[in-house]
């Protein structure tokens, strides 16, 4: 439940009870979360009072309702801790509540956005499926209209908050005669309905504490009411992910700039004190040289998150430089990574020190919200199209 004196706060006030609460609490839990498997149930708590859910969520539902350039700045602070953290709250603040809000019925909104922002309701993105990754419009998860309700079948995957959520998007296929994206809606389903079962997966290569899951739905009845846009949405379920897609892959470039933040906090602080051939390694060029690329491309990718934000929040959704900067930044975050458990030494393989497990975690974020290669791909493709028609570049800052 999120504290009411939080809505009272100015953002600048918000801003440093964030900061506060990521050096005072959430960096000092990260081990006590490594050694239970899971993020703590007081700190999911304490993540809802401050309102951490309700960031991205409008005032007249129930949420804070910062501007998306607010939201970046917010999350540069909190992912200086471990990303793990983010991810009990980042598919509520992105994916789910921006399709309901853009997408669902003034019902759907304030049925179910006043209880997300408050943390009281968890919510789960159900798109990918085995045979539909980054080809989302492929996805063989079917939904068959019988009466009043539609009848859900099929699996989902890789899914984040899976096995914690309260309910689910789900994106189906009711135009089975239709082989593309434009035969899928989105449904709201109850992950305690009757035919849903959640299962986590044994190993995860980074986000241990917060794995994702595969999500199975055998014969789930489902009340035609819970189609996302009632009627009106029928059809259009690829359409309405894209907007929680965009808003989601600007939260994950500005999570990239937070921990690269951190892990060069961490590392340099090594540096300065680890000493070998009779002075600190801080005083070696080499290291050096390291230090200051990993610095000004962590700059670059904060730039360029900060100007995507803005964008954003001018009306127009800049989605192909949104896609640049989440390309850059994860693959950024991961040299940085590299580059610091290269610094450590020993360190670096050996120990709990806290870089080398988030080299683990920002590995992941090249994939998720849409790996490198596709995003590489589709920006190239946009380019040549733009280039074609006009001889400009999109989203091109010329006048």
């Amino acid at each position: 439940m999120i504290n009411k004196s939080v809505l009272d706060y100015d953002f600048p006030t918000y801003l440093k009870v964030i900061a506060d609460f990521t050096e005072n609490e959430l960096i000092p839990a990260e081990n006590e979360m490594v050694d239970a498997g899971e993020v703590p149930a007081r700190i999911v708590d304490r993540m809802a009072e401050l309102g951490l859910f309700a960031i991205t969520i409008p005032r007249e539902y129930g949420g804070l309702g910062w501007t998306m350039e607010q939201q970046v700045q917010l999350t540069f602070e909190f992912t200086r801790a471990s990303c793990v953290y983010r991810s009990r709250f980042s598919t509520v603040i992105g994916l789910c509540s921006q399709a309901i809000l853009d997408h669902g019925t003034e019902e759907q909104r304030r049925q179910m956005l006043p209880a997300m922002a408050a943390g009281e309701l968890v919510t789960a993105f159900a798109l990918t499926e085995e045979f539909a990754g980054s080809d989302a419009a492929s996805l063989r998860t079917t939904a068959r209209r019988k009466g009043g309700v539609y009848v859900i079948d099929g699996s989902k995957r890789y899914i984040t908050n899976a096995g914690w959520a309260d309910a689910f998007i789900v994106f189906a296929r009711t135009d089975e005669t239709e082989p593309g994206a434009a035969g899928v809606s989105a449904f709201v389903v109850d992950a305690k309905a009757p035919g849903v079962r959640t299962a986590l997966p044994t190993i995860m290569n980074g986000h241990a504490e917060g794995p994702v899951g595969e999500i199975y739905f055998d014969s789930v009845e489902v009340p035609a009411a819970n189609l996302l846009g009632g009627r009106e949405g029928e059809g259009k379920g690829l359409v309405m992910a894209l907007r929680g897609i965009n808003h989601a892959r600007t939260h994950v470039a500005a999570t990239c700039v937070g921990q690269a933040t951190r892990m060069l906090e961490e590392t340099t602080a090594h540096v300065i004190g680890r000493r070998q051939f009779g002075s600190p390694l801080s005083e070696l060029g080499a290291v050096q040289a390291e230090l200051g690329a990993s610095f000004a491309e962590m700059e670059a990718g904060r730039a360029l998150v900060i100007e995507s934000a803005r964008a954003f929040d001018s009306g127009v959704v800049p989605r192909h430089r949104i896609a640049a900067a989440k390309l850059y930044g994860s693959e950024m975050a991961s040299r940085v990574a590299d580059r610091c458990v290269q610094l450590l030494g020993g360190e670096g393989i050996v120990g709990p020190h806290p870089v080398p497990r988030m080299w683990r975690d920002v590995r992941a974020l090249r994939i998720y919200e849409g790996s490198s290669p596709i995003h590489e791909r589709n920006l190239a493709k946009a380019m040549i199209k733009q280039v074609g028609a006009d001889g400009t570049l999109p989203d091109s800052y010329r006048a």
